[in-house]
C-alpha cells in the first residue's frame, strides 16, 4: 500500500485536533514528548533546557509527562542524560541540583533510524508503556514530537510517526509535530516539504516554530500597537518615514561555515526572523486574538510585499569567511545584507521597510527602529539633531524607548536628544523573562498556533524571497567584502540614507542600571 492511501485511511480514524489556547496543562491524559535529534546541538543547546524550565515553573508535571529522546547516536538513557545535564543551569536558573537529578529521570532514550520501522516500533512500544504505567485511556493521551533534525529527514521521520506512532485522537488526546527552520531553501521546495508533511498530518497538528515570535518583546508588539490610543494615529505612511528591522552578530559562522555557507544570511535570518518581526509592525488590526485571525492579517501583509529590486540590495561577505576550510574557496555566499521592503497598500505605500542582517560586525543586537518624519516648520533647528524614533530592542538589554527631543538644563534655549525608556530589567525587577523556547514549545502543548507559521503564510515567504536568492545562487549578483567588526559595507549605510532613513549622530542609548 503506498504511503498515500494508508496515510488517507488513517486520516479518516482521526479527528482534526483542537485545544483552548487556555486549557490547563494537566486537563487531559498523560503527555508524552518525543525529542527526535536528541543527541543534537539544538536538542541540548535548546529543546531540554526549555523542558526544564517548563518542569521547574510546574507546567510539567512529573505526575503526568515523560520525556523521549530518539536519534541514530548509540548511547544509552544515561548517556543521553549526561549529554544535556550541563546545559540545564545557567543564571537565570537557581534550581537545586535536585531538581535537575528529578527532571533527568523523565528523560528515556531510544536509538534507531529515521527512515526505518524498527527504531519507530520500539519507540510506540516505550511511549505505549509509560501511557499504561500512567493508567491513561487509549485515545486520551497526547504526543509531541519535536522534530530537532535537519529539514532532510523531514519526510522519512513524518511517514514514521504517521504509520507507527501516532495517538488516537477519539477521546480528546492528539499527536503534533514541531518542525524548526529552514523550511526549505526556496518556494519550490519549501511547497515539497509542506506538501509531504502535509499528506500526512493536518495544519491543526503542524508547528513550524520560529522562534523569534516567543520573544518578549516580539510578543509584545501587538499589545503595543492595538492597546495604546497614541500608536493608533501615528502607525501609517503619513508619520513614519522609515521602518528599519536589523539583526547583528558580533561574531563569524565559528565552526558553523559548512553549514550557514548552505544557507545564507538571507535565509537564515531575513527571510523568517526578520519578515516574520515585519508582519507584526506592519499588519492591520485582526477581528480577534484567535491564531487564525492574526495568522490572516499577517498573510496579507506578505502578500502586498512589491518584488525586490537590484538596487534595493547590498550584500556583504566578511573576510577571513572563506578561510574555513568547510566553505568553498570561491563561495558567493552573503554573511550580510541589506534589503528594502516595500508594502503596497493603503497604510504603508511609500514607507520603506529596511531589513539588515549580519556576521561579524561591530555590535551585537536585534532591534525595530520606527522612524517618523521630521517635524514640519521647525521653530528649533534641531533637525540635524536626528528624528523622533520609537525604538524595541528585541535582544540583549530588552527595552523599548522613544527618542525625542527635549530642552537642554541650563540657561539657554537649547535642545538635545533624550528619551522615554522602558527597560525590562530595571522596570521588571526580579521578574525572569522566559526564553522562546520555553514559551513555544508551551503553546504547543495548549494548542495555541498564534505564534507559529501556516502554510500560506511560509508560502508567501518564499515568494517574496525566492527570485533574489536564485539570482545570488546563480552569481548575479557578488557579495562586497568588508572587514569583521565593522558595520558591514559603506554601501549599506549609503542604500539606507537613500532610502530616507537618517542617522542620529552624538546620541548614544545607555541601558539603565539598576
Amino acid at each position: 500500500m503506498g504511503s498515500g492511501e494508508w496515510c488517507l485511511q488513517e486520516r479518516d480514524s482521526i479527528r482534526s485536533d483542537s485545544i483552548s489556547s487556555n486549557e490547563n496543562v494537566s486537563e487531559t491524559g498523560c503527555l508524552s514528548i518525543i525529542v527526535l535529534g536528541a543527541s543534537g546541538d539544538l536538542a541540548k543547546k535548546k529543546t531540554f533546557p526549555a523542558l526544564f524550565h517548563l518542569y521547574c515553573q510546574g507546567f510539567l508535571p512529573p505526575h503526568e509527562v515523560h520525556i523521549f529522546g530518539y536519534a541514530r547516536t548509540k548511547i544509552s538513557g544515561d548517556g543521553l542524560r549526561n549529554r544535556i545535564h550541563g546545559y540545564l543551569a545557567s543564571d537565570r536558573n537557581a534550581s537545586p541540583s535536585e531538581d535537575v537529578s528529578k527532571f533527568l529521570q523523565l528523560i528515556q532514550y531510544v536509538s534507531g533510524s529515521y527512515d526505518a520501522a524498527e527504531g519507530f516500533q520500539l519507540l510506540d512500544k516505550e511511549i505505549a508503556k509509560h501511557e499504561i504505567s500512567k493508567s491513561s485511556q487509549e485515545g486520551s493521551s497526547r504526543r509531541l514530537f519535536y522534530l530537532a533534525l535537519p529539514p532532510s529527514v523531514y519526510p522519512s521521520v513524518c511517514r514514521m510517526i504517521r504509520k507507527y506512532c501516532m495517538n488516537k485522537s477519539d477521546l480528546g488526546g492528539w499527536t503534533r509535530i514541531v518542525v524548526e527552520k529552514p523550511f526549505g531553501k526556496d518556494l519550490d521546495s519549501a511547497e515539497q516539504l509542506s506538501s509531504h508533511i502535509g499528506e500526512l498530518f493536518d495544519e491543526p497538528q503542524i508547528y513550524r516554530i520560529d522562534h523569534y515570535l516567543g520573544k518578549e518583546l516580539v510578543q509584545n508588539l501587538l499589545v503595543l500597537r492595538f492597546a495604546n490610543r497614541f500608536f493608533l494615529p501615528l502607525w501609517n505612511r503619513d508619520n513614519i518615514n522609515n521602518v528599519q528591522i536589523v539583526f547583528r552578530e558580533d561574531f563569524g559562522t565559528e565552526g558553523r561555515g559548512g553549514y550557514f555557507d548552505e544557507y545564507g544570511i538571507i535565509r537564515d535570518i531575513i527571510q523568517n526572523h526578520l519578515l516574520q518581526v515585519l508582519c507584526l509592525v506592519a499588519m492591520e488590526r485582526p477581528v480577534s486574538l484567535k491564531p487564525e485571525h492574526i495568522r490572516d492579517e499577517k498573510v496579507k501583509v506578505l502578500q502586498s510585499v512589491l518584488p525586490i529590486k537590484d538596487e534595493d540590495v547590498v550584500l556583504g561577505q566578511y573576510e577571513g569567511y572563506r578561510d574555513d576550510p568547510t566553505v568553498p574557496d570561491h563561495s558567493n555566499t552573503p554573511t550580510f545584507a541589506t534589503v528594502i521592503l516595500h508594502i503596497h497598500n493603503e497604510r504603508w505605500e511609500g514607507v520603506p521597510f529596511i531589513l539588515k542582517a549580519g556576521k561579524a560586525l561591530n555590535s551585537r543586537k536585534a532591534e525595530i527602529r520606527v522612524q517618523f518624519k521630521d517635524v514640519p516648520g521647525d521653530i528649533f533647528k534641531c533637525k540635524k539633531q536626528g528624528r523622533n524614533e520609537f525604538v524595541i530592542r528585541l535582544q540583549p538589554s530588552e527595552a523599548m524607548y522613544m527618542k525625542l527631543t527635549v530642552k537642554q538644563p541650563g540657561l539657554e534655549m537649547s535642545t538635545v536628544q533624550s528619551e522615554l525608556d522602558l527597560s525590562y530589567r530595571q522596570r521588571y525587577q526580579g521578574v525572569t523573562i522566559p526564553e522562546a523556547y520555553e514559551r513555544l514549545i508551551l503553546d504547543t502543548i495548549r494548542g495555541d498556533q498564534q505564534h507559529f507559521v501556516r502554510r500560506d503564510e511560509l508560502k508567501a515567504a518564499w515568494e517574496i524571497f525566492t527570485p533574489l536568492l536564485h539570482r545570488i545562487d546563480n552569481g548575479e549578483m557578488k557579495p562586497i567584502p568588508y572587514q569583521p567588526g565593522s558595520r558591514g559595507p559603506a554601501e549599506a549605510d549609503e542604500l539606507s540614507a537613500k532610502a530616507g532613513y537618517v542617522q542620529t549622530h552624538g546620541y548614544i542609548w545607555i541601558p539603565p542600571t539598576l
